[in-house]
Formats: C-alpha cells, sequence, structure tokens
C-alpha cells in the first residue's frame, strides 16, 4: 500500500532501464527492459501514462494529463499503476517506516552556497551546467526531503502543495534528487533566426586545466597585478599621446580594406577572443571550480571560442568578477601588446599592420564585451558586481509584478537597478534585431531574391513537416 501524500511524489524516470513502446495492431503497450529479457504488457491507458514517467511530473499531473486526453479513465488510474509496477519489481516502494520516498531525496554529492544577494545555489558537482537558485523558505522545504513526508513538508516548511510540486520539479529537472535523471533537451527544427547565434561544443577542458593551472598561478600575485597595472597605465598615458598617428592608420587602413587585411582582422579577432576565453577558464580553475565545455560560438556566421563558467555561481562575489573581469584584463593586455608591437616596428612592414590590427581587434572585441544589455562578459560582469543572479529575467520579472498589481518580492535596493535594466535591454535588443532583420532582409531582396524565395519555401517544407519525434 501507498503511504499518505503519495500524489506529490515524481514518477520516476524509466527510461534508462525500459523502453515503452504500443504493440502495432493491438490495444497493448510492452514495457521492455534494456538490461535483461524481460517484458510486461499493459493496457493502453496504462501505456498512455508510462509515457509521463520521465522525472518530471507528479503522480497528480500524471493523472490529469490522462484524462485530459483519455476518455473514461480510473480515477486511480496512476496510483494502481505504480501499485503494478511495484508489483512486478520495476519500481520499488520505501522501506516501512520511512518517513520520506527515496525518490525524493537529494543527491549525496549536491552542495549549498550562501549569495549575497540572499538566495542560496545548489550545486551538483556531477553536472555543474545544472543549478538551482532558491529562497531560504524553500532551501528549508529542500532539507526537509530526507526527514518528512511531501505532505509535512508543505505543513511545516509553510509552502503551497503547487510550489512543492514546482519545486520538486525544478530539482528533477536539475538532476538533483537520487534515482531521477534529468531529461535530455529537446531537438527543435532550426529556424533561420538560430544563425544569427548558435554554439557548437568542443569537448570538456577540465581535465586539462586541472592538470596545467599549476603553471600560470603567478598570474594571480599581488607581485604580477602591480606589474600589470604599471605596463597598463604606462600604455595608456603614451597611447592618449599618440591618438592622431593612430587615427590617421586607421583611416588609411579603412580605405585599403582588400580582402587580405579583412581576413588578418578577423583572424587576429578570432585569436583574442580565444585569449579571452582562457583568461575565464584558468581564473575560474584557479578558485578550484569546474570548466565543464568549450566550443565554438557562431554570431552572424562569425566564429569565436566560449567556455562555459556556470560554476563561477558557487564563489563569492569578488571572486566572480575577477572570473569575468579575467577575460576582459587579458583583452586589454593584448591591445597594449599590439600598441607597442605599432610602436617598436618600422612603418610599412607587415609586423607593424600586425601590431595595429591587434590592437583594435582587441579594442573592438572588448567594446562588445562590455555592452551589459547584451548577455556577454558586460551583462556577467554587472550580475556579479550587483549579486542579482539572473538580473534579466529578474527585471522583466519586476515589471510583470508591477503590471499585475503584486508587490515585487526582491529587496529595496535592488528595485531600482531592476526597474532600470529592464527598459534598456528591451530597447537594446529591439534595435539590434530590428537593425539586422532590415539589413539581412534589404540585402537579399536586392541581391538574391530568387535564391531566398527556394529557401524559404524549402525551410517552410522542412519545418511544418510532421515531426517524427515522441512528444
Amino acid at each position: 500500500m501507498l503511504p499518505e501524500n503519495h500524489q506529490t511524489w515524481l514518477c520516476p524516470d524509466l527510461r534508462p532501464h525500459w523502453q515503452l513502446a504500443k504493440v502495432k495492431h493491438q490495444d497493448q503497450y510492452l514495457l521492455r527492459s534494456t538490461q535483461q529479457s524481460i517484458q510486461w504488457s499493459f493496457s493502453v491507458p496504462e501505456g498512455h501514462a508510462l509515457r509521463y514517467f520521465t522525472g518530471n511530473f507528479t503522480i497528480e499531473q500524471v493523472q490529469q494529463f490522462c484524462q485530459q486526453e483519455l476518455k473514461n479513465i480510473s480515477p486511480n488510474l496512476v496510483l494502481k499503476l505504480i501499485e503494478t509496477l511495484i508489483e512486478r519489481n520495476i519500481l520499488a516502494l520505501p522501506e516501512t517506516g520511512s518517513t520520506a520516498s527515496s525518490l525524493l531525496q537529494l543527491k549525496p554529492v549536491v552542495q549549498w552556497f550562501r549569495q549575497s544577494d540572499g538566495y542560496w545555489i545548489l550545486r551538483n558537482p556531477e553536472d555543474v551546467t545544472r543549478q538551482l537558485q532558491v529562497s531560504d523558505r524553500h532551501k528549508y522545504a529542500i532539507d526537509l526531503l530526507i526527514q518528512l513526508t511531501p505532505g509535512q513538508i508543505v505543513q511545516q516548511g509553510h509552502i503551497t502543495p503547487d510550489e512543492f510540486r514546482t519545486l520538486l520539479q525544478q530539482l528533477a529537472m536539475a538532476g538533483m534528487l537520487v534515482s531521477i535523471e534529468p531529461p535530455k533537451p529537446t531537438k527543435r527544427k532550426l529556424t533561420p533566426l538560430q544563425l544569427l547565434f548558435f554554439t557548437v561544443p568542443l569537448g570538456n577542458p577540465d581535465r586539462w586545466l586541472t592538470q596545467y593551472v599549476r603553471y600560470f598561478r603567478w598570474i594571480w600575485t599581488r607581485l604580477f597585478g602591480v606589474c600589470l597595472l604599471s605596463f597598463l597605465t604606462m600604455t595608456i598615458v603614451y597611447g592618449l599621446q599618440q591618438q592622431n598617428e593612430f587615427a590617421q592608420m586607421a583611416i588609411a587602413l579603412w580605405n585599403q580594406r582588400d580582402l587580405a587585411l579583412t581576413l588578418s582582422f578577423g583572424l587576429l579577432a578570432l585569436l583574442v577572443v580565444s585569449f579571452h576565453e582562457l583568461g575565464h577558464a584558468l581564473t575560474l580553475k584557479h578558485y578550484n571550480r569546474i570548466v565543464p565545455q568549450v566550443g565554438l560560438m557562431f554570431m552572424l556566421l562569425f566564429p569565436a571560442a566560449y567556455v562555459n563558467t556556470t560554476d563561477q555561481y558557487a564563489l563569492t562575489r569578488r571572486q566572480r568578477s575577477l572570473v569575468v573581469g579575467a577575460g576582459v584584463i587579458c583583452q586589454i593586455t593584448t591591445a597594449a601588446i599590439g600598441f607597442w608591437l605599432w610602436q617598436i616596428t618600422q612603418i610599412g612592414t607587415w609586423l607593424h599592420t600586425l601590431g595595429f590590427l591587434l590592437a583594435v581587434a582587441s579594442l573592438f572585441t572588448v567594446a562588445i564585451n562590455l555592452n551589459p544589455l547584451a548577455k556577454f562578459d558586460g551583462y556577467y560582469l554587472a550580475v556579479a558586481l550587483t549579486g542579482i543572479n539572473n538580473l534579466r529575467s529578474r527585471s522583466f520579472s519586476f515589471y510583470a509584478k508591477l503590471l499585475r498589481l503584486q508587490r515585487p518580492s526582491e529587496k529595496l535596493h535592488h528595485c531600482w537597478i531592476l526597474a532600470t535594466y529592464a527598459p534598456l535591454s528591451l530597447v537594446y535588443s529591439l534595435s539590434v534585431f530590428g537593425f539586422l532583420l532590415m539589413q539581412i532582409t534589404g540585402w537579399t531582396l536586392t541581391h538574391i531574391p530568387a535564391i531566398a524565395l527556394v529557401l524559404l519555401l524549402l525551410w517552410a517544407i522542412y519545418f511544418y513537416s510532421p515531426s517524427t519525434n515522441p512528444r
């Protein structure tokens, strides 16, 4: 018999060990073991319910889905199904006397980190790309999982049943619960707008960084910091004196702008961005955090390197600021090196031009990265400095609550930041995407209207054709 308050249980993910299939021309489903030669048959309503055993939905939710999509089903369909699964040893019932289901326990490896804005970060070292930010109240409810039943948690934790169900779903989606693996991302069909920005993961660099970061420890010493600051200060002072010569060469190269010059500038920009991302990765590794992914990102089909620094959210505000700022410091340092290479080489030589292009490429990428209204370094630096995680989404949520005449739950000293950021971000996004859309559309209609029409037709056939992927 199932314990009380079972309606809030998450239906576990059966997919790692069982495969569900509909029997052709018969009103039944088969559940086959992926490890043994075992299979069980189920009725159509039961098979329909088993499709939702993905670790994302509670018993109550699966019952509601089945009632909406099927007619004349038992009001206890899912409960009886779970009892059948237990009888057939597909699922295991918690031991007698247990106060909480084993399915609702946090994984032993997860860690809590307190944030400066009053929130908590739940971190899973096995997959740092999935982290969860919760309030004090929700953290208290999560801490009770191993001690109490769901009904007792709702009562003692002072949260509503809907809040608790949402919290469980978030934990499951983030891969924080025992025996429940997060779902794989849904493969969506390609749209033309995705060509504006997309990423291609290349691998996990964490082992290499762990092995070699010790050779770069001197970078974070006080002596090196003083030397670097002196070098950059001297460069800025002397660079201001040479700004007229710098501007004249910029105008001369702009008037020239041949293919070789354009390609050189593009390659140098890619090199600078790669150096920039290495700065992020090494600094994060310096603080003994995980760098799970490196890859290429494409903006308007222009390639650039990137590293995943999600694990920075488990650091202090100062450390996070240094992780984000490390990339910008690398770019400014590269610009200074390019400037001095331009200064010490003979005019007209390829090294002279190379130094100038390196300086310009570094400054150009810095200007793009420091924009806080786009999700580049400027944005994450603003997040680190203000201590407001998810700054963009929280700023729009702030206005959404105001429009619904609800009192925002944000701290008073955060409200003015959120109130300022949302409209500026909206205007910026509309302006940039509007400009790009107009430019691309205008160029396409002017130069390749027939080809564009054929490509658009082929894409429409592909996009609106029935998908073979399961729901």
